[in-house]
């Protein structure tokens, strides 16, 4: 008998393989982030095909990405853009973001991506877009996960959409006996969400070739 994670990845190759078509550019996105030792915890081919057609399904024009790793997230969502549309995503790593930039010139998106590297957490404070952002994905060191929500609600237009990704790890947010960083840092960012009157969320669970994990949908009110 197949375990439960043996047959999500099985699921998901075969979904992949009617809806998402072989792409050149990704797939050198993720040999590029392998040969360069950067951790396997970019979204998975799923995952980033639902961004993209979360960005392209609002007209999203103007992105954040919080969290670069290897630019995979970024290439599916700067690939929803027009023309004149603009991803600025924040990347702690020196290194992350030179393998980054690499795997964006070769999908030929440099003129749609910006990468700005440092604590995400003073980068994001220092931004003033206008217009506001229509689309923010967070997707960086879970501890922050609350003050970067609070930073991407004051730059996210009123009815845009921020997605905050592994908010579920495996149950161990929902398992109050388990404590960490990480699921603290989750935990944090979902008991200020139960008050907070100026959005509207869901979390939804996911399983798939990355486990079991989920987003949180975010609508600012």
């Amino acid at each position: 008998m197949d375990s439960a994670e043996d047959q999500w990845i099985r699921s998901d190759v075969y979904h992949n393989s009617f809806l998402v078509p072989d792409d050149d550019a990704l797939a050198y996105a993720q040999k590029a982030s392998a040969d360069n030792n950067l951790p396997a915890i970019a979204v998975s081919v799923a995952q980033g095909k639902y961004l993209n057609l979360l960005a392209r399904s609002i007209g999203a024009k103007n992105v954040l990405e919080v969290g670069t790793l290897g630019g995979y997230s970024t290439i599916w969502l700067a690939r929803a853009l027009p023309e004149d549309g603009k991803l600025i995503s924040l990347e702690l790593s020196p290194k992350h973001a030179e393998v980054a930039r690499g795997n964006i010139a070769y999908a030929g998106l440099n003129n749609k991506v910006e990468i700005i590297v440092g604590p995400a957490a003073e980068s994001i404070k220092k931004l003033q877009p206008e217009p506001p952002f229509d689309f923010i994905f967070i997707d960086a060191d879970k501890s922050g996960n609350l003050t970067y929500f609070l930073e991407a609600k004051r730059l996210v237009k009123k009815g845009g959409v921020i997605i905050v990704d592994n908010v579920v790890r495996q149950g161990r947010v929902a398992d109050l006996s388990f404590s960490g960083p990480y699921v603290d840092g989750v935990r944090r960012f979902l008991e200020h969400l139960k008050t907070d009157k100026d959005v509207d969320a869901t979390t939804i669970a996911t399983v798939g070739e990355k486990g079991w994990d989920g987003f949180t949908y975010i609508i600012r009110l």
